[in-house]
């Protein structure tokens, strides 16, 4: 038997070798059982991206739910993960389903869970879950058409619900005819129809349907988006780039120099936009991994401040019972107060494209705003792809307090809330984790400049290998 384990967000495995049909059915078997606890008349949505096989997946977690009596409103064609949230809200359903592996490479896919409030399933309920995978599982034979003639399915159209929903939020003629011209890097994900039916100004790039991603993970990181980078740096008239991983729920934006703007930026950017202009008020949740310079803003702004571990699973638990004003992560997943508790790449993407348009900055000039409340700062990640024992020495060794230095960066506090992170005097600091979805370490970096952040990755790397 294969044994079945959620990571921080969602099982995850490669393609025919640990996720196949048979696996899968033995997933939503558990979903089903889990749902069937609880003696409601429970309903499923279901969605998958643009990976291969998605279809097949989807349709084989529809058969096992209706199968053992779970309703499902399964989407047509590929849709993103927060079409899929907003889908299981609007609709009232229990629990929802995204077949999709988000930013990792192309050879594996997924399953996600979501919860009644539109964001991901807490960790408790996706415990349970796990904990009823069962060893065997009959897949009937009932065709979707018969499920559907019996009651148990129908089709919905998420895409549709979503730019819909997008309409009540944003003035998107207003955003249309901006004098900041916008391009739009899908990374050929889930996300690639909706800024073309909603921005149809924009510059498109890997906006067509391709489930090897061309052989680039799906993730919106600098070293995937050189061509982005390029078009940005070249084409004059465009001021912002925003690209979206394989199921739209995270971000990556480049300003008009081709400039990268990390995750860590935007973060700030939102609080600055949402608090200073906007004058909302809340918490701001950021997993382990976030820079400390939204401490710094949030004691300047007078907001409370609460770190969680990695996986947006613990931000959004937060956001569904206290008042938020933003969730974030290192990665790119960001969620605001007056949308859904999910990540959402591009509904961020349009927030700070409002954000330009309603201060006439671009976005390099509000960066440097955001530098005058913070102070100077850049940030690196080098994701280090070692064999198992290495990577389970390294992070014994520094659990095990090992490292007191890297080359000439010394340490002088040391947090272990999920990983390791070790302060130096300068302000900057350095991050070890085990990525809990792929066979990676990764190291974390942020100094006082480009330069420095780079220094700081080459001397950690020197020091743990």
């Amino acid at each position: 038997m294969d044994i079945i384990k959620f990571g921080t967000d969602g099982w995850r495995a490669i393609i025919a070798k640990d996720f196949t049909v048979y696996n899968v059915a033995r997933v939503a078997k558990a979903l089903a059982d889990w749902l069937n606890q609880s003696g409601k008349n429970a309903k499923v949505v279901i969605g998958h991206d643009c990976r291969f096989a998605g279809a097949l997946f989807a349709e084989t977690t529809a058969n096992v739910l209706c199968a053992n009596g779970v309703k499902v409103a399964l989407a047509k064609g590929f849709v993103s993960t927060p079409m899929v949230s907003l889908g299981v809200k609007e609709l009232a359903a229990q629990q929802g389903v995204v077949i999709t592996a988000s930013h990792n490479p192309p050879a594996y896919n997924g399953f996600k869970l979501k919860g009644p409030h539109g964001g991901p399933t807490n960790p408790k309920d996706i415990t349970a879950v796990e904990a009823l995978i069962p060893e065997t599982v009959e897949i009937s034979d009932t065709t979707l058409d018969q499920w559907q003639e019996k009651g148990m399915l129908e089709y919905i159209d998420l895409e549709k619900m979503y730019i819909d929903y997008l309409h009540t939020k944003f003035n998107l003629e207003k955003l249309n005819n901006a004098p900041y011209k916008l391009a739009y890097d899908a990374m050929y994900g889930a996300g690639q129809n909706v800024i073309r039916k909603t921005l149809p100004a924009a510059v498109l790039l890997h906006c067509d349907y391709n489930p090897s991603f061309k052989d680039t993970p799906p993730e919106p990181i600098h070293k995937n988006l050189l061509e982005l980078s390029k078009v940005m740096a070249t084409t004059p008239e465009l001021k912002v780039g925003l690209a979206t991983d394989g199921d739209a729920d995270r971000i990556g934006l480049y300003d008009e120099d081709g400039n990268f703007v990390d995750a860590h930026h935007i973060i700030l950017l939102l609080i600055q936009y949402l608090h200073k202009y906007k004058k909302l008020n809340g918490k701001v949740v950021i997993a382990f991994s976030v820079t400390d310079r939204v401490k710094k803003m949030c004691e300047q702004y007078g907001l409370e401040v609460q770190v969680t571990p990695i996986g947006f699973k613990y931000i959004s638990e937060i956001m569904i019972t206290e008042d938020v004003l933003l969730g974030g992560e290192e990665s790119g997943g960001i969620a605001i107060k007056g949308h859904i508790p999910e990540r959402d790449g591009i509904f961020d993407g349009l927030i700070i494209y409002e954000y330009m348009m309603e201060t006439g900055k671009t976005l390099k000039e509000l960066c440097e705003e955001i530098y005058e409340v913070v102070g100077r700062f850049s940030y690196e990640r080098n994701d280090l792809n070692l064999l198992d024992e290495q990577k389970q020495r390294i992070m014994k060794e520094a659990a095990d307090g090992v490292y007191t230095e890297f080359g000439k960066y010394k340490v002088v506090k040391v947090e272990n809330i999920d990983g390791i992170k070790y302060h130096f005097e300068d302000g900057g600091w350095t991050m070890l984790r085990a990525s809990g979805t792929e066979p990676v370490l990764r190291i974390y970096a942020e100094g006082n400049s480009h330069e420095e952040a780079l220094d700081i990755l080459e001397q950690v790397k020197k020091r743990v290998l």
